[in-house]
């Protein structure tokens, strides 16, 4: 059985499995029933992992075993996979959820936050630093600055990460606004994020950066987020930022923007 590497990948980023899980799965999908024996050769899994993954396929819901000897397993249709994939995915996260949720009057958080409560006294703020992989996980950090947010915001991005920002941030700005925190964001505007842009206008001042192509976000004066590549160009997952804790370097750069920002063009209505 000849599958290309491309549709095993995209399978293993669908449904969350693993290589080995994927080509043992597309193998019994082949031939509808077969033996752990069996699908080793065809999927070219070793003998020895094939038994693990046939278990985790079966608990996942992609397959179901046959009574008899020898053991045989049975492949689910494809669409009855995806309804069972979905609802152990719902039940999941909220499981998961639930019980996030009841650490917040727990003593496990009190004292993980008495952990952290001292350990960040030894840390220097210039070592509070760090890099983040990904654009979901650069999007977590960036709201976790923006809770924290007590007196500034500073955004610069580009045309389209505008529009994404309306769906990850903008919730949160708004917390910001009836906070009295004061918010500046400045992206090039045409078109096509015109109407996020009036969207932004209610909860911050908002003007065109035109050509410019930048990406950072000031929290406070003190804390920055600077992403180091052209969203246009790479993959949301290969997307790279910095955090840094610098209020010297903070100043200095919302000092420029500032400079900068007065001869930009305001976002009107």
């Amino acid at each position: 059985m000849i599958i290309k590497d491309e549709f095993l990948s995209r399978l293993r980023k669908i449904f969350d499995l693993n290589l080995y899980e994927v080509k043992v799965w597309t193998a019994l999908l082949s031939r509808g029933t077969s033996t752990a024996g069996e699908l080793s050769n065809i999927s070219d899994v070793p003998r020895s992992r094939t038994y693990d993954i046939l278990e985790s396929l079966e608990k996942k819901g992609f397959i179901i075993m046959k009574l008899g000897k020898p053991i045989k397993f049975v492949a689910l249709n494809p669409d009855e996979v995806v309804e069972r994939v979905k609802k152990n995915l719902i039940t999941y996260t909220k499981e998961r959820t639930e019980r996030l949720e009841s650490l917040k009057g727990d003593e496990v958080l009190g004292e993980l936050n008495s952990i952290f409560t001292k350990g960040i006294k030894f840390v220097e703020p210039s070592d509070l630093s760090g890099s983040l992989r990904g654009r979901q996980n650069l999007y977590n950090h960036i709201d976790m600055m923006l809770r924290g947010a007590e007196k500034s915001i500073v955004i610069v991005t580009t045309k389209e990460g505008l529009n994404r920002k309306f769906e990850a941030i903008m919730p949160t700005l708004e917390k910001c606004k009836k906070r009295n925190v004061d918010i500046k964001i400045a992206a090039p505007i045409d078109n096509s994020n015109i109407k996020i842009a009036k969207e932004f206008k209610k909860i911050s001042d908002i003007r065109d950066i035109g050509s410019i192509k930048a990406r950072f976000i000031i929290v406070d004066s003190n804390q920055i987020m600077f992403m180091l590549l052209d969203d246009e160009k790479f993959h949301p997952n290969y997307d790279v930022g910095i955090w840094v804790n610098t209020e010297f370097f903070a100043q200095a750069l919302e000092s420029i923007f500032n400079i900068a920002w007065k001869d930009m063009k305001p976002v009107k209505g």
